[in-house]
């Protein structure tokens, strides 16, 4: 029975994320629209509110092409892969109704965030095609580096918090929140958020103006329809994490997803006003700038820890 509840609440929750991520498309034409003076998707349903689902549908009836000289089952699976890895990394999220609780939940997402790789690099490899795997190639390298900025950052907070259970984070939070403890941190993993989820202005993996479209070159319909869904499931959820992470909130209250929009929006705004950036900047930013950041609050919060349980023992 238990099973059942828990598998039940997972499938509720993957079809609100999936709603979710269909209406933050529709927030970011609109934000866009407005940034650019004009009106964005207005014509669909009233003031434009059925246009992801005209999107959807307009996407999975189109025609699939396949390029003959494609590989064809990595081609063909990649992106379903894509979308899976994006899905299955919200199990991690923290909710006392009975859903999954992990107690290593931290590790489970970087896990996630580590396999989301795969999927970009195959779909560029198996199309067959140099922009694709120039594309993916550049994803690979972008992702993997800031990474490790991502995983000392978490790091830095398990010292603080104690445990990889995200549930710890609201817990601690109930009071003040990280932000406002840890503030250039917060500006760290919220840049290395946008690499990872190939966001202007870090997206090299889909770059118009040099790679035609990058590693989705090759794709239509069905395909680049899923590859669409799981770069903004993704989006959804670091900024979910991120609300968890700085901003504290029981993601049972409903201004605990206020902050969550509040933060796609950042992801939208940052879109809107940036431009892209050159690559060896942001493979110098991620290694130089960032890295030495996290390095040492990581050393910081090592020492604090060691110094409270020092002051225990006394």
């Amino acid at each position: 029975m238990m099973m059942l509840t828990m598998i039940v609440s997972y499938l509720i929750l993957i079809i609100c994320v999936l709603v979710g991520m269909s209406f933050i498309t529709l927030l970011e034409r609109k934000v866009l629209g407005y940034i650019q003076i004009r009106k964005g998707p207005n014509k669909v349903g009233y003031m434009g509110l059925l246009q992801p689902f005209a999107d959807a549908v307009k996407l999975f009836t189109k025609e699939q092409t396949m390029p003959l000289k494609s590989n064809f089952m990595p081609y063909y699976l990649s992106p379903v892969f894509s979308l899976f890895i994006s899905l299955i990394v919200w199990s991690v999220m923290p909710y006392e109704i009975g859903m999954m609780n992990f107690n290593m939940g931290v590790l489970f997402f970087l896990c996630c965030l580590s396999l989301g790789v795969y999927s970009t690099m195959v779909a560029g490899w198996a199309s067959n095609c140099k922009y694709s795997l120039l594309g993916s190639l550049r994803a690979v390298a972008q992702t993997i580096s800031y990474e490790v900025s991502l995983a000392l950052i978490l790091l830095s907070f398990i010292f603080l918090v104690g445990g990889f259970n995200l549930e710890l984070f609201n817990l601690y939070q109930s009071s003040v929140w990280f932000l406002w403890l840890t503030f250039p941190l917060a500006l760290v993993w919220f840049a290395s958020c946008l690499a990872e989820t190939n966001r202007t202005p870090f997206d090299f993996a889909e770059g118009e103006s040099e790679l035609v479209s990058g590693f989705n070159t090759e794709y239509s319909s069905g395909g680049f329809a899923l590859i669409f869904m799981a770069e903004y499931t993704s989006i959804l959820f670091m900024s979910m994490l991120f609300a968890l992470l700085f901003l504290g909130g029981d993601p049972s209250s409903i201004l605990f997803y206020f902050k969550l929009v509040m933060v796609g929006f950042l992801f939208i705004w940052v879109r809107g006003t940036l431009p892209r950036l050159r690559y060896d900047k942001l493979m110098y930013l991620a290694w130089k700038s960032f890295l030495p950041v996290s390095l040492n609050y990581l050393i910081f919060f090592m020492g604090f820890k060691m110094f409270s349980f020092c002051l225990l023992i006394i």
